[in-house]
């Protein structure tokens, strides 16, 4: 037999394989929880092996092989649930080790093959429902599993169990048996199981068909702490069952999808008659019936502390007599909860009857304010033990209506009317002085008044329209305001004692360490999704609460903190914002960048006056502006006045004034020339510059007025600084373009090399290069022949003019 289903299996590897590849999946969060669910894999997908939940939920998953998990040591958590699981290898789960829990619900496994469990000593959870298999297997599936404390098993084709099914399992906090068709059952197959913890079982068919084997499978697990759920269940055969479970004194019993009429429930009264029943609990359950309870009445069931209905639909509600009949039932439970079961009104005269009620949740249902009114009577304090009172999910519309109606509940310290048409606050309530606890979220409430009682101690007014928080409540513990329109947190004065503040999804744009340290005594903050600015402030301030130095702890984590602005941050988790120094400290950056500037400044100025830029502007600015001028005077030919401009050191005026004038201005003999030299006419500055002219003007004037410049050198003439200056026009003149470097005509009165001239007269330095210029000599017999030369080139020009 084994070699067939190998074979078998075989087969279905090769057809799985031919259909296509193990595929990866990469869909991980950083705590190593790969949820591969929904993803419409055929085949195991691969996962890293450091994985420790691997959900394969909603797929296709046909066949589990012996290699599709191996190397996956670490993992603890394997989910199967709703695939097409048919076939899983002897030894697929071999290599798992640390497996705690494994889910293999809602397949098509036909068998439980022991050999599946073997090796998962660590597993604790174990989920076998909802597959099409008749038996657990003709021997043990479960005898290794020593730490297993969650077994769920069973489905709709269960149909036997035996007494060694469940051999190995000493123990279980929770065990689930779906066995709706049940039809053999070995008496004391689910006895060995001790301690018991809750144990839900579905037992609907033998409860129709077999009384007794329900009767045997439920008294198999009646403890008296041992809570029962019994769903899928019609109430209205025998109530035999119940008596097994009465006499093992089971105190906690739970309905789940009861259908029941008002003889099944008296018929069950009557059964568990005087036994310690303390909580009973129906969840969706259809009644019928007509009310009639009067056999009942005579049972006792003071141990009764708790009733619980949920989702209850009365058939033909208006038949129903009164409740009151149940007067004998009612005044016993402390805590009774009718919830979701469209109740509109419960009568005064009902609310009479609970004399012991400290507990009453009537949440979801169709209570108005004026049915609320009947309902408390009017507040005239009957229920004078109820410390919590739930009203939530119901058409209430005034506040000050509650607040009237529970003033006279002296004991009351729970209130909770969330979920109500609420639109406004009153300006002033009456509330009972013992109120601590009051939640009235999910209103439509756009403002607070002094309406709210000073006595509380948490206070919920989350999911309403509130712009502002602004009223002191000195005893206020904790305040939860998330889901409105608040754009900064409430002023942390008026709530002296508040621990926990949540006020997540607002509109609030940031807070500081200031705003946090106004509460004295704040612990827990809640302030994620909201549109937060990223500031450089906030950000610091947000990063350092997130490391944990700050008083305050951001319970939310710091990805529910995201920048809504600017909008290049936009998305980003402000926890992991890294921001520059450029936009955090603006000043400190400008003010760095400007002493960088000014001393980045100071060394190019340096720099351009060691390379004589500053001159070279300063001369471009002046020769333009003395251009711009000298062009709106006639032509230079129509200009000239003089023969030459001298340019000479004023220490060397002496030899000016005494040879050179002398020599050329004054008429001399004829030197062997055919004709008589005609006198020269030069321009001096100390003779001829106009007095009170700006000296540029002078300059220029004289430089333009004159044929050629006469440079006069010497060591005094390079030291001056005045001749330098007169130097720096005479430069620009020289190649401006109208007058040509022959213009110029040097005279040495001294040996002067060219490496003595400034350099920034590079040109001019360019022209002693490639000029040549007429040196003073030291021996008088040669003075001659150097003005002759000197009035030859002076001349030159001339006789070029005139030609």
């Amino acid at each position: 037999m084994e070699l067939l289903t190998n074979l078998y299996l075989l087969l279905v590897l090769s057809f799985a394989m031919c259909r296509g590849q193990r595929s990866s999946c990469d869909r991980c969060d950083p705590r190593l929880a790969c949820n591969c669910s929904h993803a419409g894999y055929t085949l195991v997908p691969t996962v890293t092996d450091r994985a420790l939940t691997f959900d394969l939920s909603f797929n296709d998953i046909a066949v589990v092989t012996g290699g599709d998990l191996t190397g996956h040591e670490k993992l603890r958590i394997l989910i199967l649930h709703r695939n097409r699981l048919s076939e899983i290898h002897p030894s697929a789960f071999d290599s798992l080790w640390s497996l705690e829990r494994l889910d293999l619900s809602d397949n098509q496994l036909t068998a439980i093959n022991r050999r599946w469990f073997s090796k998962l000593g660590a597993l604790q959870e174990l989920n076998l429902l909802l597959n099409p298999y008749s038996c657990l297997g003709t021997r043990p599936v479960l005898q290794r599993l020593v730490r297993l404390r969650r077994l769920m098993f069973g489905g709709p084709a269960l149909e036997e169990l035996r007494r060694e099914d469940l051999s190995g399992v000493s123990q279980l906090e929770e065990l689930t048996v779906q066995a709706n068709n049940l039809r053999r059952y070995e008496s004391g197959a689910l006895a060995g199981v001790w301690p018991l913890g809750r144990v839900t079982l579905s037992l609907h068919g033998p409860f129709l068909t077999n009384i007794g084997l329900a009767s045997d499978v439920i008294g198999d697990v009646s403890y008296p702490e041992t809570p029962i759920i019994l769903k899928d269940l019609h109430l209205n055969q025998s109530v035999q069952p119940f008596r097994e479970m009465a006499s093992r004194r089971v105190r906690k019993i739970t309905f789940c999808n009861l259908s029941v009429s008002d003889k099944g429930i008296v018929d069950f009264l009557e059964a568990v008659d005087g036994e310690p029943i303390t909580s009973l609990f129906m969840d969706g359950v259809t009644l019928i019936g007509e009310g009639r309870w009067e056999k009942a009445s005579l049972t006792d069931h003071k141990n009764i502390d708790e009733f619980f209905l949920r989702n209850v639909v009365v058939l033909n509600v208006f038949q129903f007599s009164s409740l009151l009949q149940l007067g004998f039932l009612l005044q016993y439970p402390r805590k009774v909860s009718i919830i979701n079961s469209q109740v509109f009104v419960m009568p005064c005269a009902t609310t009479y009857l609970l004399l012991n009620l400290q507990y009453l949740d009537l949440s979801d249902n169709l209570l108005t304010d004026l049915t609320l009114t009947e309902t408390l009577c009017n507040g005239d304090g009957t229920l004078k033990d109820l410390r919590v009172l739930n009203v939530s999910g119901n058409a209430l519309k005034s506040l000050s209506t509650v607040s009237r109606l529970v003033t006279n509940l002296s004991k009351l310290t729970h209130l909770d009317v969330s979920r109500n048409g609420f639109i406004s606050m009153p300006g002033g309530c009456s509330w009972p002085s013992t109120l601590r606890y009051l939640n009235i979220s999910w209103a439509k409430l756009t403002t607070i008044s002094p309406c709210l009682p000073e006595t509380l101690e948490v206070l919920d007014l989350s999911n309403n329209d509130l712009k502002a928080f602004i009223l002191i409540l000195p005893s206020l513990r904790e305040l939860h305001l998330s889901g409105n329109k608040l754009l900064s947190l409430p002023p942390g004065w008026m709530f002296p004692n508040l621990q926990t503040l949540t006020i997540q999804s607002n509109t609030l744009n940031m807070f500081t360490r200031s705003d946090l340290q106004a509460y004295r005594r704040l612990q827990d903050l809640w302030a994620g999704q909201n549109k937060f600015v990223c500031s450089c402030d906030f950000v610091y301030f947000l990063q350092s609460a997130i490391k944990g130095g700050e008083d305050v702890h951001l319970s939310d984590g710091e990805d529910a903190y995201v920048c809504d602005s600017p909008l290049y941050l936009q998305g980003e988790p402000a926890g992991r914002v890294r921001l520059s120094v450029v936009v955090c400290r603006r000043v400190l950056f400008v003010s760095v960048s400007c002493v960088v500037a000014l001393i980045i400044g100071v060394l190019v100025c340096v720099l351009l006056w060691r390379l004589h830029a500053f001159w070279y502007l300063r001369m471009m600015w002046a020769w333009l502006k003395a251009k711009r001028s000298s062009r709106r005077r006639q032509p230079r030919e129509e200009l000239l006045s003089y023969d030459a401009f001298v340019s000479y050191s004023e220490r060397d005026a002496s030899w000016v004034e005494n040879f050179l004038v002398p020599e050329l201005e004054e008429p001399r003999e004829n030197d062997g020339d055919s004709l008589n030299p005609r006198p020269l006419t030069l321009c001096l500055h100390k003779r001829d510059f106009l007095p009170g002219h700006w000296i540029v003007d002078n300059i220029m004037s004289a430089m333009e007025r004159s044929r050629r410049t006469v440079f006069i050198l010497s060591e005094n003439f390079v030291q001056s600084e005045w001749c330098r200056y007169e130097l720096d026009f005479s430069h620009f003149q020289l190649f401006d373009g109208e007058t040509g470097s022959d213009a110029a005509i040097l005279i040495l009165l001294e040996p002067l090399s060219k490496d003595d001239i400034p350099k920034r007269f590079c040109k001019l330095r360019k022209l002693m290069s490639s000029t040549t210029y007429l040196e003073w000599p030291r021996e008088e017999e040669r003075s001659g022949e150097f003005w002759r030369k000197v009035r030859n080139a002076l001349r030159d020009e001339e006789e070029e003019e005139e030609g």
